[in-house]
């Protein structure tokens, strides 16, 4: 942990936060609403991704600070709103852990034609299982990281330029009716989560070498990559798979394609890549966000409870709390409704980046403007589609957000008061 991140390192996690659990768990739900024009989705939202890079990076080597947002704001002397984001990214990244533990169940369970039950248990085991390495002090391995991501990599592109060879147009509304071309924007809303998970890094600043010189280029190029992969990947396993067979398998649509191009030697290849993909996205998220929460502890933003540290000096505490949560939403939720709520967060998330990155810099502000454009359209387009189909969710989603927003102040007026009653004492 100690070592700097050289540039590849930087790059491979970079683009293994994101494409870990990323298209394993959106494909199917992003051709469900944009059929035809799912690869447009990943377009249209992948350009956020992208300004975000850009916009994470400059902040982070303006305040030269390894807090992500929560720092950012804090720099800026607005502590109310870094404290209500910080609760809601916490949040978001509980529902990210929890849809690549769905994914990491679904897809192991089909390999061996496990039920329902068996799905759970696989979802709550892994879970389980990297709690309890990150508590023995063992969970961030970058080496193994890195090497997962390159093999999940290749898998991918090798799969969808396969299924580009296949060409055939028909396959992309087979079974389902064709989608009119607005409806990019809101698929790619619904599965922005997808592309998470690059902004990690940030949380990581101070361990980047040389990140003045290295942390742009290398993060741009990786979330580019990222977005044209999913690109390549979208097409290439419709092509393969067919429109129908991807909606009606979405949780496993990475090992239908597989199936049908490779018979059981690429279920085989795609469990292994699928699994271990999830793991480790399960694993780099569940450590970063136990150290953001204690950061956030730390500042007085969260209760003092989850500063405590092992042994180890791992967040123990967060890590357990956090895992809770994120196994019962695996085995509770539905992957359309947590992929959606997930995606929600990180679009808010990342346009208020994009927002900060704009009335910092001094140049190249177009860059985040476009970011903030897309973003508040992606947000809006999101809770309209909701709040029509899932009204109990949005419901839910209100109810968290008024909770946050009402309820923090509340909490940090309690702690001021035991603080204060400590110093008397």
């Amino acid at each position: 942990m100690a070592k700097k991140l050289h540039p590849i390192s930087v790059w491979a996690l970079a683009a293994g936060g994101m494409v870990g659990g990323g298209i394993y768990t959106v494909l199917g739900v992003v051709i469900a609403v944009s059929a035809q024009w799912a690869w447009l989705a990943f377009l249209i939202i992948g350009i956020l991704a992208v300004t975000a890079a850009y916009s994470y990076v400059f902040l982070s080597n303006k305040f030269d600070d390894s807090g992500g947002v929560f720092a950012f704001l804090k720099e800026v002397n607005d502590k109310a709103m870094a404290g209500n984001l910080a609760w809601l990214l916490i949040l978001g990244y509980v529902f990210t852990i929890s849809v690549y533990a769905y994914a990491f169940g679904h897809y192991v369970s089909f390999a061996f034609h496990g039920s329902a039950f068996v799905i759970r248990i696989l979802a709550v085991g892994i879970i389980a299982a990297l709690i309890l390495l990150n508590l023995a002090g063992v969970g961030k391995m970058t080496k193994v990281e890195i090497g997962i991501v390159c093999a999940n990599l290749a898998v991918l592109l090798a799969l969808g330029i396969y299924g580009l060879t296949k060409w055939d147009a028909v396959q992309l509304v087979a079974g389902i009716e064709p989608r009119p071309v607005w409806s990019a924007l809101v698929g790619g809303g619904a599965i922005f989560m997808g592309y998470e998970g690059f902004q990690l890094l940030s949380y990581e600043y101070d361990r980047i070498k040389n990140p003045a010189k290295n942390f742009m280029p290398v993060m741009i190029s990786a979330v580019v990559f990222v977005v044209v992969l999913y690109i390549i990947v979208a097409l290439g396993a419709t092509f393969i798979g067919g429109a129908v067979s991807l909606v009606d398998f979405k949780a496993i649509a990475l090992s239908i394609t597989a199936q049908k191009a490779f018979g059981q030697t690429g279920v085989i290849i795609m469990t292994v890549a699928a699994g271990f993909a999830t793991a480790a996205a399960i694993n780099s998220t569940l450590f970063s966000t136990a150290n953001l929460t204690k950061n956030i502890a730390k500042a007085n933003e969260l209760p003092k409870w989850f500063k405590h540290t092992n042994g180890k000096d791992i967040p123990d505490r967060a890590i357990i709390v956090l895992g809770s949560l994120a196994g019962i939403m695996a085995i509770a939720g539905s992957l359309t409704a947590l992929v959606e709520a997930a995606s929600l967060i990180f679009v808010i998330t990342f346009g208020t980046v994009n927002w900060l990155c704009f009335r910092e810099s001094e140049k190249l502000k177009w860059i985040p403007a476009i970011g903030i454009v897309i973003a508040v359209i992606t947000a809006c387009t999101l809770l309209f589609r909701v709040a029509i189909s899932k009204p109990v969710a949005f419901g839910g989603l209100l109810f968290i957000v008024l909770l946050v927003v009402l309820g923090r102040p509340l909490l940090l007026q309690h702690n001021k008061k035991m603080k204060t009653g400590t110093d008397d004492n």
